[in-house]
């Protein structure tokens, strides 16, 4: 029981490490790419795509700000 809830630590900690170093982080437009425009763009995008229990809004999130020009 215990390598198992080992198992499963390590693989969280992993998924969330990985979701956040692929989130995307600087603006194709050099006008736009600010921590002003990035927080309202992400604002946006969450709002949209609200949370799930599953966590797939995460994928969208990013889907989202693609479309917005970041990358």
């Amino acid at each position: 029981m215990k390598s198992y809830l080992k198992i499963l630590i390590c693989s969280s900690i992993f998924l969330f490490v990985s979701a956040c170093t692929s989130f995307p982080s600087v603006n194709q437009d050099p006008a736009k790419d600010n921590r002003d425009n990035f927080r309202k763009d992400l604002a946006e995008c969450k709002e949209d795509y609200p949370e799930s229990s599953a966590g797939l809004h995460y994928q969208r999130w990013i889907d989202c700000m693609k479309i917005k020009g970041w990358r």
